[in-house]
């Protein structure tokens, strides 16, 4: 038997896009996937990330799952269509899927909604007897725990910065409207064993160490815990928390002398504001400059990601937000644009008021505009953005925001590098090359 597992991706994060090697880290989804197939199956897996390489059109294989996020969904359904006309069984799953499974439906024999360590190997198990359904829905005693550790052997590793991804915790407690986690998955926290955790990091015989979890502090007692455990493996590990993060002294603590390298921390605005529009108040603006220098004198790099659109910005919030970049001194930043993905409070909120321009998801990519701003036009929002990118990485703001090079320069020289050329490249990307997947036979004109 034989898998093809595939991870397409957006014109703009795609091998051949505006994102180098410096800025990918292998995911976990289709690695993961892979481990969890049935020893009985006896399958033969391949694995195919279009962020890495191309995804061949003459794969030979009985099945072809494809992970789905709403950016890149009807890439997926056009890869979905071919292969299907090719006479092989494709099963669909991930956010996009999850959130709106009767639209999968349209382009899959098969449709997983949830998370599916429990769903998938009872999927194929069903294939292998001739008798599986058409949609998997996630158990309701659903859990992290006891998995097996991801087929990491079956990446191109030099196709990515890291390989080792390792995930702890899964879910966030947070209500931002904009965020498409919880409208596809829900709200519970899931956490894996401390000690398989530890196993895993062991298994690695590395120093470094990614946790792509969306929140590793939802649960601090937990957090606490898990890296407490890590100190005496003296790894070097950067992962995604929260603004609060910088009110805990006990928790920071733990972070710096467990190897805590670098920390991603949504900011999302310069603006109290705004926080209040997409329900982040844990965020406090006021407060960003205390927090980074604080990091720093841990020893811990920040990329911090801003999302700019929110009701309460106008034309100033670019410069504004560069300039505090730069004053306080955030070691990466990254900006998007607010999107209002299917099925979140932000998007029943602009759908309701007529609000939302834009049909495609391809164009959902969070780096272009999808909705009437309130306080400025869609081009201004995007030129803005554009603007933002290419004020904080001219070589002048990037040397203001990391001299003196105190901090991990190995870490935040070639990530700046990095985002410099996917800054340059930014504005190359628009609706015409967005939605274009002719390279895909049969796909439809976008």
């Amino acid at each position: 038997m034989k898998i093809a597992l595939l991870a397409p991706a957006g014109a703009m994060h795609r091998y051949s896009g505006s994102f180098g090697k410096s800025l990918h880290y292998a995911p976990l989804t289709l690695t993961t996937l892979a481990a969890l197939v049935p020893e009985e199956a006896q399958a033969e897996v391949v694995i195919y990330d279009e962020t890495a390489g191309k995804i061949p059109l003459d794969i030979e294989a009985d099945l072809i799952g494809i992970t789905c996020i709403t950016g890149t969904a009807p890439r997926c359904y056009a890869y979905a269509d071919y292969y299907r006309r090719k006479g092989i069984t494709v099963f669909l799953g991930g956010v996009h899927p999850s959130m709106l499974p009767d639209e999968a439906a349209q382009h899959a024999d098969v449709v997983f909604t949830g998370f599916s360590e429990q769903t998938l190997p009872q999927f194929i198990r069903d294939f292998l007897k001739g008798e599986h359904k058409k949609l998997y829905a996630q158990n309701c005693d659903f859990s992290i725990a006891g998995r097996p550790f991801p087929r990491r052997e079956l990446l191109n590793k030099k196709r990515y910065i890291t390989i080792n991804t390792v995930e702890a915790i899964r879910g966030c407690c947070h209500t931002c409207t904009f965020c498409a986690y919880p409208a596809a998955f829900g709200r519970p926290v899931y956490k894996r064993p401390v000690r398989e955790v530890v196993a895993e990091i062991e298994a690695l015989h590395s120093k470094t160490v990614l946790f792509p979890d969306v929140n590793l502090i939802t649960d601090r007692a937990y957090a606490l815990e898990l890296f407490g455990a890590l100190i005496p493996l003296r790894v070097m590990w950067v992962g995604l928390v929260t603004s609060s993060v910088g009110i805990d002294d006990e928790l920071i603590t733990v972070f710096r002398k467990s190897g805590c390298k670098g920390l991603l921390i949504g900011f999302e605005s310069v603006t109290q504001e705004s926080q209040k529009y997409i329900h982040k108040g844990v965020n406090k603006v006021d407060g960003y400059i205390d927090l980074m220098k604080r990091l720093h004198d841990n020893g811990i790099l920040v990329q911090g990601c801003f999302a700019f659109g929110g009701d309460e910005e106008d034309t100033s919030v670019f410069d504004r937000t560069v300039e505090t970049v730069i004053k306080a001194k955030i070691d990466l930043p990254r900006y998007s644009i607010l999107t209002p993905f299917p099925r979140t409070e932000l998007y029943a909120q602009l759908d309701r008021d007529g609000r939302i321009t834009e049909r495609n998801w391809a164009m959902y990519d969070v780096q272009h505009c999808v909705f009437k701003p309130k306080n400025m036009t869609k081009e201004q929002l995007e030129e803005g953005t554009d603007r933002a990118w290419r004020m904080t990485y001219t070589n002048g703001n990037i040397w203001k925001r990391l001299a003196p090079m105190r901090h991990s320069p190995w870490l935040s020289i070639p990530l700046n590098l990095g985002y410099k050329g996917y800054a340059d490249k930014w504005h190359k990307f628009t609706r015409e090359v967005m939605c274009d997947n002719s390279d895909i036979p049969g796909a439809p004109e976008g």
